[in-house]
């Protein structure tokens, strides 16, 4: 569990505050868009034809069942998207060039959420230059502080090449269970290396959140009672406070 279920309901989260959303689906297993209800035979238009193709954004983004979250999906086309990209010189900026299009405006998005492939290849590099910030999921494992610092490396190459006012939102602990001492140490380990960036919100290992996706739906919607979806409100009003103060 981590970064598609993070993208999904923390859109979800934010959808419910009021705010307007847009999940982007860029990576080529489609998670994000099965996630939230769209089934493959009805993604017309993808990520694929968004990159590659010369394609309106009314033409792609789709309205979901959650209200106010709508998406740009993908399907398995994107797989050979990075082997496409390579040829173009502006192979990097194409997802950034996408979402600045005119007509953008209209749709009034408070926040528009990446859904990133798995690796670190063109499509993440396209997510990061095209972003403001980057959240990293993290999950309560023993690898996975060495992930992060690979990713680090990625963010500082990226400001330092094409996109210098790219920051770190925060790192976001997932699958964390209080019971385990190895939650508790990557925990201890992360806030001591990484400090105020760690968010103070975690979101628990929970079965609920682990269910919702078959039913194609948030966990705020399949169960909006339970701990997950409890952790993934909290973790969209301390975004929102954070931005507020970074804004003011």
């Amino acid at each position: 569990m981590g970064k598609t279920t993070t993208t999904i309901n923390l859109g979800a989260a934010l959808a419910e505050r009021g705010m307007r959303i847009l999940v982007v689906d860029l990576d080529p297993q489609g998670n994000s868009s099965t996630g939230l209800g769209i089934e493959p035979d009805e993604r017309e238009y993808t990520t694929y034809e968004l990159l590659l193709e010369d394609i309106e954004l009314e033409q792609v983004i789709q309205k979901t069942d959650q209200p106010q979250l709508d998406l740009i999906p993908a399907t398995v086309d994107l797989s050979s998207a990075d082997i496409e990209l390579v040829a173009n010189e502006k192979r990097s900026f194409l997802l950034h060039d996408a979402l600045r299009q005119t007509g953008m405006d209209r749709f009034g998005y408070d926040y528009v959420l990446i859904d990133c492939p798995p690796s670190l290849n063109l499509l993440t590099v396209n997510a990061m230059v095209a972003a403001h910030s980057v959240l990293v999921p993290l999950q309560s494992e023993f690898f996975a502080l060495e992930g992060l610092s690979q990713l680090m490396l990625t963010i500082r190459e990226v400001r330092q090449t094409a996109n210098p006012d790219l920051r770190i939102e925060g790192v976001l602990l997932t699958m964390y269970d209080a019971r385990n001492n190895l939650s508790r140490q990557v925990e201890d380990d992360a806030r001591e290396n990484l400090g105020d960036l760690v968010f103070a919100t975690v979101i628990p290992r929970n079965v609920r959140v682990s269910e919702a996706p078959s039913f194609a739906m948030p966990v705020l919607s399949y169960d909006g009672q339970s701990k997950g979806a409890t952790a993934y409100r909290a973790l969209a009003d301390e975004l929102l406070r954070k931005n507020a103060r970074l804004a003011a």
